[in-house]
């Protein structure tokens, strides 16, 4: 009787001796996996927000497109006429051989052509589609029409220099100036195009010497103005004219 007693007690000792290692084994195991599926979603929780940081820094940052620079400002009686140097930038960010506007006024308006394309593609970066772009078309006075303006690029055209940088790119964007109007216009044209929207837009302020105006135009189409004193390789350039003009004028 005895030995069938302590039988049983070290059957019933074993029996929970295997049942707590069994739940002790559960238990690591499940605490385990549970660290390791809170590790993944940590790990694919930052992958997905350093992903939207780049997308949030990459919208942020605009592409400058264009530098002017009050070259000359004279008033003859009460009209005052300006002229601004204009300087492109492609897309890699190089400038284009400057070129000179005389206008009526202190206060230029400046007027673009500006092809948004579509958000997804704009966070996605596409090669060819993952920036807005623009087509300046004319700079006018406060005192002038805009049928008095002089134009900028060649209407419909894209510049020269753009042509030159991607083959590729450039039959591309030089398909989108020619449709230019019937995307502005055509829904079903602007899916089929990745287009978000076609539309003339305009920068427009007082200009005045010794300033630096410099155009940008974000990811997503938004064309802007900033200032700031020149600098630089300007400073050289508008002393070297001013000194040519000197020249010129001595008797």
């Amino acid at each position: 009787m005895i030995r069938w007693l302590l039988q049983g007690i070290g059957s019933l000792v074993l029996a929970l001796v295997l049942s707590a290692g069994v739940w002790w084994w559960w238990q690591n195991r499940t605490e385990s996996v549970l660290l390791a599926t809170l590790q993944a979603k940590a790990q694919a929780l930052e992958t997905e927000k350093q992903q939207l940081l780049q997308v949030v820094s990459r919208l942020g940052q605009s592409r400058r497109v264009a530098d002017l620079i009050v070259t000359d400002q004279t008033t003859v009686g009460d009209q005052v006429r300006t002229t601004l140097m204009f300087v492109e930038y492609d897309r890699q960010g190089q400038p284009m051989p400057p070129r000179q506007f005389t206008i009526d006024g202190r206060i230029a308006h400046v007027e673009a052509k500006v092809i948004e394309f579509q958000q997804d593609l704009i966070v996605r970066n596409d090669p060819l589609k993952g920036h807005a772009i623009v087509l300046f078309t004319r700079v006018f006075g406060e005192n002038q029409t805009p049928s008095q303006a002089p134009r900028i690029d060649e209407p419909g055209k894209i510049p020269a220099f753009y042509r030159g940088t991607d083959p590729q790119l450039a039959r591309f964007e030089q398909r989108l100036w020619d449709l230019f109007w019937q995307l502005e216009q055509d829904e079903t044209l602007r899916q089929e195009t990745g287009v978000k929207v076609a539309v003339g837009k305009s920068v427009w302020g007082p200009f005045q010497p010794d300033t630096l105006y410099t155009l940008t135009l974000s990811p997503d189409g938004n064309l802007s103005r900033t200032s700031e004193p020149i600098r630089g390789i300007y400073r050289q350039y508008i002393e070297t004219l001013k000194q040519k003009q000197a020249s010129t004028q001595d008797p």
